[in-house]
Parts: C-alpha cells; sequence; structure tokens
C-alpha cells in the first residue's frame, strides 16, 4: 500500500471517529431529558432539545449523504420542512417560533433517526470525496455549536418552569476569589488578525487581513458577580446617561433590572436548579446593551474584536472552563481569555476585506447573519472544548443574553 493511501486511510478514520464522539456527546446531554422536555420551546430565541438532535440530523443527511451516497434515501422526506433552520436553498420551512409545536416525531424516533444517518455515514466515509469529507468536518463543528445551544436553551426551558427542575446535578467547584483585576497592555500598530489557514475555520474567520490597533489595555479577567451586583447597588440600571439610546428603551421597555435568570435574594437559576450566586464567578448572561453600559460605569469600554483576538493569540483556546462531558455547566473563577463566558466586544460582526461566502447552500451559514449583530470572542462554559480559537468570531443582536455572554473590559491609554 502506498503511502499516501495509508495517510488517506488514516485521514478517513480520524475523521469518523471525531463525528462519532460529537453525535455521543449531542446524545449524552440529551439523556436526563424526557420526551415532553426535549420538546418545548421556550422562546422564539431558543428552540426545543428535540429540534437540535433533529436539525444536525438533518444536516448530515442533506449535505453529505442525500448530495453525496448514490442511492441513499430520507427516512422521511417530511421531516426536512421541519428541521431546516434557515437554509433558503433548501426551500420551505416551519416558521421558527413553531419549534415547539413539533410533538411528532418523538424524542426515541429521533434517536433511530440520528442512528440509521450516522451508521450510513460511517459506512460511505470510505468512499467519500473531498467536497462531502470537507462538509462532514463542518458537520461536527456545526454540531457542536448546536451542543452550545442545546445547554443554553434547556436553561432558559426549566428556568421559565415554576419548579425550577434541575437538568443535572453540579459538582461542587472550592470557591475561590476572584483575583485582583489587572490592566495588561495590548500591542499598537499594524496586526494581522483573521484564520491563519491552520486546522478548521469558519468562512467568516477570513481572509485574514491587517487591522491597526490603537495604544490600549485588556483587563485580565472578566467582570465578576460580585462587581455586577455593585453596578446594580449604584444605580446602574437607573442611569440612562450610560445607556445607548436603544439599551436604554430595552431596559426600560422590558423591565431589566439584573442579569437574567438572577434573583432578588442572591441566588441565581443554573442547569443544577437554584444556587447561591459566587460573587467571584464571571457574570453570565448579560446583553451587549448591558455590558456596555457596565463598562461606562467602570471608565472603561468593550474591547474590539481586533484588541480581542490579537492579546488572545498568546492563550491557550483549549483551557479554562469549557465543555467535556454531559452534565450542569457553570462559570467559575480562575478561568482565562478561553471558557466561563463569551467575551462581548464593541465590534459589529460584519465581512472582513475580501470575504467570500462558501459556495452552495451552505454559504448561508454566516455571512446572511451580518446586519445588526455584535461579535464575541472566546468560549464559555458549555462550548465543547477544542470548538474555538482566537480567530472564531461569535456573533448575537445585542439583547440577547440566554446565552453565556459575560464582560472583559478594555481601555485607552
Amino acid at each position: 500500500m502506498k503511502a499516501e493511501q495509508r495517510q488517506g486511510i488514516e485521514e478517513h478514520r480520524s475523521l469518523g471517529e471525531r463525528l462519532q464522539a460529537t453525535r455521543a456527546l449531542t446524545l449524552a446531554l440529551a439523556e436526563p431529558l424526557s420526551d415532553a422536555d426535549a420538546t418545548i420551546q421556550p422562546n422564539i430565541d431558543a428552540s426545543p432539545a428535540k429540534w437540535h438532535l433533529a436539525h444536525t440530523t438533518w444536516f448530515l443527511e442533506t449535505f453529505v449523504l442525500r448530495d453525496h451516497v448514490p442511492g441513499y434515501g430520507p427516512v422521511d422526506e417530511r421531516w426536512a420542512f421541519l428541521f431546516n433552520s434557515y437554509y433558503e436553498g433548501e426551500g420551505a420551512r416551519l416558521e421558527r417560533g413553531r419549534r415547539g409545536m413539533i410533538t411528532r416525531p418523538s424524542l426515541d424516533e429521533v434517536r433511530g433517526w440520528r442512528a440509521r444517518v450516522d451508521e450510513a455515514v460511517q459506512e460511505s466515509l470510505p468512499t467519500l470525496g473531498a467536497e462531502a469529507l470537507t462538509l462532514i468536518e463542518l458537520g461536527i463543528h456545526h454540531e457542536q455549536q448546536h451542543q452550545e445551544l442545546f445547554l443554553t436553551d434547556i436553561l432558559s426551558t426549566f428556568a421559565a418552569n415554576p419548579l425550577e427542575p434541575a437538568y443535572a446535578a453540579l459538582p461542587l467547584r472550592e470557591r475561590v476569589a476572584a483575583a485582583p483585576m489587572a490592566w495588561l497592555p495590548g500591542r499598537d500598530g499594524v496586526v494581522e488578525i483573521g484564520t491563519d489557514g491552520r486546522g478548521f475555520a469558519f468562512d467568516c474567520e477570513g481572509p485574514r487581513h491587517r487591522a491597526l490597533l490603537h495604544p490600549h489595555a485588556l483587563a485580565s479577567r472578566c467582570v465578576s458577580n460580585g462587581e455586577w451586583q455593585e453596578f446594580i447597588a449604584d444605580g446602574g440600571y437607573d442611569k440612562a446617561g450610560l445607556w445607548l439610546s436603544e439599551g436604554w428603551d430595552w431596559v426600560s421597555r422590558e423591565g431589566i433590572r439584573g442579569p437574567l435568570y438572577w434573583n432578588k435574594d442572591g441566588s441565581h437559576f443554573t442547569l443544577a436548579g437554584r444556587r447561591e450566586r459566587d460573587p467571584a464567578a464571571p457574570v453570565a448572561h448579560v446583553s451587549y446593551y448591558e455590558a456596555d453600559a457596565f463598562a461606562r460605569w467602570a471608565g472603561a469600554r468593550l474591547p474590539t474584536e481586533a484588541e480581542w483576538e490579537d492579546r488572545a493569540r498568546l492563550a491557550d483556546a483549549a483551557g479554562g472552563h469549557q465543555l467535556d462531558r454531559a452534565g450542569a455547566v457553570l462559570p467559575a473563577a480562575g478561568g482565562d481569555w478561553f471558557g466561563d463566558v463569551w467575551n462581548w466586544t464593541g465590534s459589529a460582526y460584519l465581512s472582513y476585506p475580501g470575504f467570500r461566502p462558501a459556495e452552495g447552500t451552505v454559504g448561508e451559514y454566516n455571512g446572511k447573519f451580518m446586519s445588526g449583530q455584535m461579535v464575541l470572542k472566546g468560549a464559555s462554559c458549555a462550548t465543547p472544548r477544542g470548538h474555538s480559537r482566537a480567530s472564531y468570531r461569535n456573533f448575537f443582536p445585542p439583547a440577547a443574553r440566554w446565552q453565556f455572554t459575560g464582560v472583559r473590559l478594555a481601555r485607552d491609554v
């Protein structure tokens, strides 16, 4: 056997093993749920757990098996209408706000569908060409994104239940005091940001390009729960001068008085149910509007995407508190640049110079959302370890806060 043949076999085997591990983790995340738990949609931002299991399966069945495996037939052609998310090229789909109405197929039927698709992908893997293998790689990273969404969405689901049920037990961590916040000088001048072409990256992470940084410093850690409590006690949610106009309208209209899931008694709702807040842990579930207002109150600002990325290139993207296995997750003190909470930046989610979306329907993945969104960097405690990197560009609308979103400050020097 030639060396290149052996290398090709090993690459196929490695891809297959990583896909299998990713798919298994999703099933493990769903293990604690009943069919009813997995069907509920608490709000239009969140999707039912069952929908996440089905959508990631539809992705592989559609873009890999249907398009690249001759003779493969879908388990049920009608399910494409239910589990397509936003791919216009794949035709009509169920309205997003009605995903919680999908009582059938059942959770067990979706599990069976996943098993059939997984088997078909693994069997066809040795015969697939480069395009299909690239789509499987994309499918792995796509599913990892949905694993984080799965956790944040089930948190939203259980938080809406007056019984405050726990998704899973939360291993007790020894509490540590928050480290003093230090200011780390960033580079100034022309730097390069964006994917360097090594390893997987989404299309929106490139092309690599130059950015100009002005003298600045970044906080050595994220803002803590205790510091956020000081912001509240000082009337931060009552001072219009701290807020962007849209942010103040949002706070006033929605009656926002603190981070999502916070209670007045010093507790907050978590994946393990109601728990006492750790004052040293990074604050989570805050919007861009809140992050920006806090930064003004603190005499600072939010970092730009380029500032954050240039500094984080020195950090271990697989470090910190990230998702390793099924179970409850919660931000904790003592993390690093990656993990615990995504960091809001002051940068809008826009295309880089020379950006071109991927060809075909999968090209709708990122580029079409470059309007009205803000960039977040890093990773959270619900991000599968190894999924993120310095060039990674997460993005959400400025009012979104059901994700594990937090704040790292910056300032001009």
